[in-house]
């Protein structure tokens, strides 16, 4: 598996866990259950990086999300730019370039055209 796959894998746990706030072992075993163990560790690490940073990561959104509040997010918009947000800031072996082109790449797969440039808008605004 490669890492654009375990970063897919990432999304949708992340994906779930806005809805739920609860962390789910259980679910992020069956969702790596064939992966190898890299990306075992990728998958969790973001996850539960995610899952206990959520209230940080809300509110850089919230203040780099023009016009919208973060809990008004599109919920795959909000759970890619948490994704994102998360690599940039805690996983130092993971370009900002590469965060940002892979949230992109996973939003044109999961969300709208117009959500391709609201996610890079938001994140570039972070950068800053």
């Amino acid at each position: 598996m490669s890492r654009r796959d375990a970063r897919d894998v990432a999304f949708k746990l992340v994906f779930e866990y806005t809805f739920s706030k609860e962390e789910k072992r259980e679910v992020v075993d069956e969702y790596t259950a064939s992966m190898d163990a890299d990306d075992v560790s990728y998958v969790n690490e973001v996850y539960f990086g995610v899952a206990s940073h959520f209230d940080e990561l809300s509110q850089k959104i919230a203040e780099n999300a023009e016009n919208y509040a973060a809990n008004r997010l599109y919920k795959v918009d909000f759970a890619l730019l948490l994704l994102s947000l998360y690599e940039i800031l805690y996983i130092d072996s993971v370009p900002y370039k590469v965060s940002v082109n892979e949230a992109l790449n996973l939003a044109k797969k999961y969300s709208s055209e117009k959500s391709v440039n609201y996610i890079n808008g938001v994140l570039s605004k972070f950068a800053r």
